[in-house]
């Protein structure tokens, strides 16, 4: 199965998670299987402590898998390794019909910027970083040379992306 990447991408507050999960379900809906990887810039727990899967890193494991009937996650700890690449992590994904990648701004797959008028004293993105092909913003007065979205026409953006993709 080739992998197809698509990014959300956009300043702290802009709008990336909401779009992504919108996103994801939309995609879903319309039965394609979907993936999602997240960039996160700071240390983050997705187990609790006291956990066995917590307490087991905790001890030193570099790789801890969790696995009920219901789903499993493979945490792995860097211990001081590199963080690893997008490509490294695509590499580890199952097969889907589309990976939507939240964040990883500087890397060259095709994204859309999300932006928001309370946020626009930033630098847009497009331009500024690679990929960016369309935009996503909550001011329709915006003047933008690529595709322009509303921020909430999810279904438009998601037709965008299938499009954008080939997928279909």
């Amino acid at each position: 199965m080739v992998q197809r990447v698509f990014g959300i991408t956009g300043w702290k507050n802009s709008g990336k998670t909401t779009l992504t999960v919108r996103l994801t379900a939309a995609l879903a809906k319309r039965g394609l299987k979907v993936a999602t990887v997240k960039h996160a810039h700071h240390s983050f727990e997705v187990d609790r402590p006291g956990t066995d899967s917590f307490r087991h890193r905790e001890a030193g494991a570099v790789e801890t898998a969790i696995v009920s009937s219901r789903r499993w996650a493979l945490m792995h700890e860097l211990r001081g390794e590199d963080e690893p690449s997008l490509a490294d992590i695509l590499a580890r994904l199952s097969p889907a019909d589309l990976v939507l990648v939240e964040g990883y701004k500087r890397e060259s797959h095709p994204k859309i910027e999300c932006r928001r008028l309370d946020t626009f004293d930033r630098t847009p993105l497009a331009g500024a970083v690679p990929g960016v092909v369309a935009v996503a913003s909550d001011s329709p007065d915006e003047k933008e040379s690529l595709p322009l979205f509303a921020l909430d026409d999810v279904e438009a953006i998601a037709d965008f992306i299938v499009r954008y993709l080939g997928i279909g």
